[in-house]
């Protein structure tokens, strides 16, 4: 996780203020405000969802009750008649004619109040009696009638007393009725004992209900189904000259319920109501606009008032520090706002005032020490220069004259040779640098005049590293470090001796290395003259104690801006070695 916050915060820093006020802005304000909006709009919609699902499951429970209720209703009239004996006694009578019979009906009819026992209603009633001097007509037929007839084979099917059936009436008997049929049709068995079977069937009007229905004014689609076919609806044409419809709409259905009624599995579609959460949204339209221009807009054009105000300040003051490299600095001249960047800004303008003035007054005298300086350095490097000369000319003459006084005068030549090749090198002062490889050369010359002076007592050895020829080190260093071990090492020993000169690149450092197997020296010695060469200044020189080492070491910090490293090994007796690291990114080449 911190890896990341790193990444985000080194990308960030790349952004300029702009945009970073930008992102701020989507992050802080934006984004939070449209999840925020949108989980409102999503809490609106599952509300209204939520509502007009119970609105649907209210209106089925209207539309199941109302259904129930007229259905009782008719299931009530005809248990009236059901338990009415008088009208079982009339169905069971056998009549001598069908005179007797009318006139037993005029009597039935008015002795037994049929009429008001049962009410007054719309709905047809028929009782039907398996008693053959029964007269068909009116409320009364034989059963014998309606014996092959889809309804009557249903109730003998069914093992209840009373059913409900819905069918469509194909006979095309002239009736005013509907032709349609929602009929109750009840066994009238109360009587056990009588052998004729009788049963009454109520043709519930079918008019008179879809009326109902529709005045109701649900406010979603609602059919009533038995078997797939549409008994009742708000929607369709409810015309009840023509059979029931296939219901059709079931990808359309909001919700459904299924209930039972005298065996009748029936079942109330309600459909969606259209999108009523969209039409809640767009009657909402207007202060849906007004969030938006609140939450979005305001915050919008607050932030880009912000953003110029920062980014347009900002940006003059990047453009004066970006002339800050001029020799005259340049004020802002329209510096407005009492914040922190108008602070900063009116500082500048200060800085400004009294940084050009002391351009005026310290930038000469700069130049002037500056030129000082150098013409001091370069003081300094002749004067190492001049000191370098004399030191090595004594030292060579020196071992022609002991080399003299101990042999014949026939090697004299040879050795004035060497002696003139070494001066032409030192008294040559065209430029300080030189290769490896002319250096070397130098320091093998020298080592062949020293050999005349001891003989086989010395010897040497040069191992160069072949791509170490072409770099450039400062004249005399290699050889300086040589004549110090001839002189204190190989001179003050009786024995035989060695001198090693090793230069090697290894893991992008350069090393210079002389070895000799002199007298060596001693520990404190050691770290002292350690201490001498890794500081080596002009005012050490002034000793006149190891000029040439002090000189050598001081050259090689000037040429290397002080990263050369010295180090010293010595074992008292047996050897001595010089170690120089400069890295390679400090050695020209």
């Amino acid at each position: 996780m911190k890896k990341i916050m790193k990444m985000i915060n080194r990308r960030l820093d790349n952004y300029k203020l702009k945009k970073k006020l930008k992102i701020l802005y989507i992050f802080s304000v934006l984004l939070p405000i449209i999840i925020t909006d949108s989980a409102i709009v999503y809490i609106f919609i599952a509300s209204e969802n939520a509502s007009v699902q119970t609105g649907m499951e209210k209106i089925a429970s209207a539309v199941k009750y109302n259904f129930f209720y007229d259905i009782e209703e008719a299931a009530g009239t005809t248990k009236k008649i059901y338990m009415n004996k008088y009208v079982n006694q009339f169905m069971d009578k056998q009549f001598e004619n069908e005179l007797d019979y009318y006139l037993s009906y005029k009597a039935f009819m008015k002795d037994s109040l049929f009429e008001s026992s049962i009410g007054t209603t719309a709905s047809a009633i028929t009782m039907y009696a398996d008693n053959p001097t029964i007269v068909s007509g009116g409320e009364f037929k034989r059963l014998s009638t309606v014996k092959d007839q889809v309804w009557y084979r249903y109730l003998k099917s069914s093992d209840r007393d009373g059913v409900l059936y819905m069918y469509y009436d194909e006979s095309r008997i002239p009736t005013v009725n509907s032709k349609r049929k929602i009929s109750f049709i009840r066994k009238l068995n109360f009587y056990k004992r009588d052998g004729c079977e009788k049963l009454v069937k109520m043709d519930i009007d079918y008019s008179t209900m879809v009326q109902s229905f529709v005045k109701m004014n649900y406010e979603a689609p609602v059919y009533v189904c038995w078997n797939n076919k549409i008994i009742l609806s708000n929607q369709r044409d409810n015309s009840q000259w023509k059979d029931y419809e296939t219901f059709q709409l079931q990808k359309k259905v909001g919700y459904k319920t299924t209930f039972s009624s005298y065996g009748a599995e029936l079942t109330i579609y309600v459909l969606k109501p259209g999108k009523e959460s969209m039409k809640q949204i767009f009657k909402h339209i207007p202060l849906f606009t007004l969030l938006i221009c609140i939450n979005i807009l305001l915050p919008l054009g607050f932030m880009t008032v912000i953003n110029q105000s920062f980014t347009e300040r900002l940006k003059a003051l990047s453009e004066a520090f970006r002339h800050s490299d001029d020799e005259k600095l340049q004020k802002i001249d329209n510096v407005r706002g009492e914040d922190e960047i108008g602070t900063l800004m009116r500082n500048y303008n200060r800085m400004v005032i009294t940084i050009n003035g002391l351009i005026q007054t310290v930038y000469i005298d700069r130049l002037r020490e500056q030129e000082m300086d150098i013409e001091r350095q370069n003081a300094e490097l002749l004067a190492l220069h001049s000191q370098i000369n004399p030191h090595f000319l004594f030292n060579a003459l020196e071992s022609i004259r002991m080399h003299s006084l101990l042999k014949d005068e026939t090697e004299t030549a040879a050795m004035v040779e060497k002696l003139a090749m070494m001066e032409r090198q030192n008294f040559d002062w065209g430029t300080d640098f030189i290769t490896v490889r002319e250096e070397m050369s130098f320091v093998e010359a020298y080592l062949q005049l020293q050999k005349y002076r001891f003989g086989d007592r010395l010897s040497y050895r040069l191992d160069i590293m072949e791509e170490c020829f072409d770099y450039r080190i400062p004249k005399l260093t290699i050889v300086t470090f040589v004549e110090n071990a001839c002189v204190h090492g190989i001179e003050s020993k009786t024995s035989d001796g060695w001198i090693f000169v090793r230069v090697y690149v290894e893991n992008d450092m350069f090393f210079i290395e002389i070895e000799d197997t002199g007298e060596g020296m001693s520990e404190t010695f050691l770290e002292e003259m350690k201490n001498k060469m890794n500081h080596a200044s002009i005012d050490k020189l002034k000793d006149k104690k190891g000029v040439g080492i002090l000189n050598a070491c001081l050259r090689l910090k000037m040429a290397t801006d002080d990263q050369v490293c010295f180090e010293l090994e010595s074992e008292p007796g047996i050897s001595m070695m010089v170690t120089i690291k400069i890295p390679i990114s400090n050695i020209m080449k």
